[in-house]
């Protein structure tokens, strides 16, 4: 394999499929990143066995081959490359790669290329394609609440559907719930539901940032995505979603609007004394929300709002985090608060209508 490239277009696709690179495994290959150039291409391949990213390289190919390197240290290299140009020989005889840019010369010892896996292709099967914006819009909307315990697998994924004009994403880590369900403006052709782990979700939407589709290929433990010439596999999680319909209350006592950007500075200066897993504690009384947090050996805070709240006072608990999370997903716009009592659960809905659910449990108060 011989191949000259660009040395900023090297490192930025680098920096790209370099994330996905095992840090954990056993097995060296997974460290590293694959380099293949065939049929006058080159591609950049990394993956943990979870997630898998093929990515373009821009070069020019002397001759065809694969080698895997450690992704890290071929990073760093990378970033220190004093010339504008890069050329990568591989050097059979001596088990490395030989790197030269400008006055610089690097010689890199390959990895085992037959133990790194092979990672699938996109095509070949019936494929969804969505909007890319609204799909990474939202995917921020409900990736705070998936769940990053691995001892409950099923709630580390992010529950998406998609087919006519609707896409529609869950997450819950049992404490909180989000929805979201976008209206697309064009019907889709085909369908699909899959429960995707939310790492992979979060990468795909630094990829598909800026860029106009994504096409989705389901299979039966994978899904595929491709865009803008990058290519993104992740296994599905097994198992039954919950069915968050269930849990979602069919009413609400106090149904309270609050301009968005507003009820969230509050809570974001006051959360700043709600340490050591201290509540932030929200005070309804007749046209007034007071929040408060106290943390012992730390210090309070409180500040108050005019509210449209009638009827009896009442005080209830939430994770600061969590709700700050869930009030942030609403970001422009008023949002509605829905809430039954001090010990049920909460609810936070976009105003305008735009499909945004979040389902928030309650911390018991210490009087």
């Amino acid at each position: 394999m011989k191949l000259s490239t660009s040395s900023a277009e090297l490192l930025s696709q680098l920096q790209t499929v370099s994330r996905v690179a095992s840090t954990r495994s056993a097995v060296q290959a997974l460290a590293g990143v694959q380099i293949v150039a065939a049929d006058g291409r080159v591609e950049l391949r990394a993956t943990d066995m979870e997630i898998g990213l093929r990515v373009p390289l821009s070069a020019e190919v002397t001759a065809p081959g694969t080698v895997v390197l450690p992704a890290r240290l071929l990073l760093d290299v990378a970033r220190a490359l004093p010339g504008a140009e890069a050329s990568l020989e591989l050097r059979p005889a001596e088990q490395d790669v030989e790197i030269v840019s400008g006055s610089a010369t690097y010689h890199l010892r390959t990895l085992r290329a037959e133990d790194f896996p092979p990672l699938p292709d996109p095509e070949g099967e019936a494929t969804v394609t969505v909007p890319a914006a609204a799909f990474v819009a939202t995917i921020g909307r409900v990736r705070r609440s998936a769940s990053r315990d691995e001892t409950r697998p099923i709630l580390t994924g992010i529950l998406v559907s998609a087919g006519g004009t609707e896409l529609r994403m869950v997450a819950t880590d049992s404490y909180r719930l989000s929805v979201q369900e976008t209206t697309l403006e064009v019907p889709l052709e085909g369908s699909f539901e899959a429960n995707v782990p939310g790492r992979a979700l979060e990468e795909l939407a630094r990829i598909a940032a800026g860029a106009d589709t994504i096409t989705a290929t389901v299979r039966e433990n994978q899904i595929v995505f491709a865009c803008a010439g990058i290519v993104l596999s992740s296994r599905l999680i097994d198992g039954q979603f919950p069915n968050y319909r269930q849990l979602l209350p069919e009413s609400f006592e106090h149904e309270l609007t609050f301009a968005s950007g507003e009820l969230t500075d509050v809570v974001r200066r006051i959360s700043l004394m709600a340490q050591k897993n201290a509540p932030l504690r929200l005070s309804f009384s007749e046209g007034e929300l007071r929040v408060s947090a106290q943390t012992p050996d730390v210090g309070e805070a409180e500040e108050s709002l005019p509210t449209p709240f009638a009827g009896e006072p009442f005080d209830i608990g939430f994770n600061p985090e969590f709700l700050r999370d869930g009030l942030e997903s609403v970001e422009e716009g008023d949002l509605v608060l829905k809430l039954i009592s001090p010990l049920r659960p909460g609810l936070i809905e976009s105003a305008d209508g735009s499909g945004f659910v979040y389902l928030i449990m309650p911390i018991r108060l210490n009087v």
